[in-house]
């Protein structure tokens, strides 16, 4: 099993590396066909995965994504404006098909999911620097979340949610933040003439993913509370040895815009 997830973690890692450095209309689709995965993993909880009224969430992601490439609506909130219209004609004209909770699940997996995620081509494309500052959220990620690992292992006494998470101590998120912080420096020293101008940068940046750290925590657990809310062990097993999509990704979809927009402000 260890071995299996080592395995995917590092074609995962490549896989990033790749999609990162290429960026552009590769990155879109390929972060647009993610979302989607993603999507279908909540909607499957809820049983609207293969419904009408998960199609419109489907469809709604693609066009989010889509205008980013084409453009054809200056003002974004037009697409959910008009995915909510639609979600309100499915439910009222399937009446009594699905439930309330079920449609709201469905609004809120086109944001939870495939608007998050977006931010990862954002930054690389719309923010100064983006082919570097992208690397963060990966760090305050994965990096935060394999820090975390090793600190709770070493140090881990005090539960940091003990119904939700048992295994995650309050010493572990503190390795995990600041492991984050040291990666962050090392990462951004090594690249500095091409992400910052002076050390002041640096240690914005350090503190910036500092943020991001502590809040990809969130990410994680809000992940496992949905799972604990409705029984579920696993979102999917796309992944070996992980699971699926939001099981492995689950962090970065909050990590990412906060990224975005603290690195596009404190820069």
């Amino acid at each position: 099993m260890f071995k299996t997830r080592l395995i995917s973690g590092i074609i995962l890692v490549l896989l990033s590396i790749i999609l990162i450095t290429t960026g552009g209309d590769l990155l879109l689709f390929s972060t647009m066909a993610i979302s989607l995965v993603g999507m279908f993993e909540l909607y499957r909880i809820f049983e609207i995965q293969n419904k009408l009224l998960g199609f419109v969430g489907y469809a709604s992601a693609v066009a989010f994504y889509s205008n980013f490439k084409w453009h054809f609506v200056s003002d974004v909130v037009l697409i959910f404006m008009v995915t909510m219209i639609l979600t309100m004609f499915v439910y009222v004209f399937t009446y009594p098909k699905y439930k309330a909770n079920q449609v709201s699940m469905s609004f809120f997996g086109i944001f939870y999911v495939a608007v998050m995620l977006s931010y990862v081509y954002q930054i690389r494309n719309q923010v100064n620097n983006g082919l570097y500052i992208a690397f963060l959220i990966f760090i305050c990620s994965w990096g935060c979340d394999t820090c975390a690992y090793c600190a709770g292992k070493l140090f881990g006494k005090h539960k940091m949610s003990p119904k939700l998470s048992p295994k995650k101590s309050i010493e572990g998120a503190v390795g995990g933040v600041l492991g984050t912080v040291v990666l962050t420096v090392i990462y951004t020293s090594i690249f500095k003439n091409k992400m910052c101008s002076d050390t002041r940068e640096i240690i914005i940046l350090a503190a910036v993913s500092a943020i991001a750290a502590l809040v990809s925590m969130v990410g994680d657990l809000t992940a496992s509370a949905i799972k604990r809310n409705y029984d579920v062990k696993d979102y999917g097993k796309l992944i070996p040895g992980h699971g699926g999509i939001l099981d492995r990704f689950d962090s970065m979809i909050i990590t990412a815009p906060i990224i975005y927009y603290l690195a596009h402000y404190m820069l």
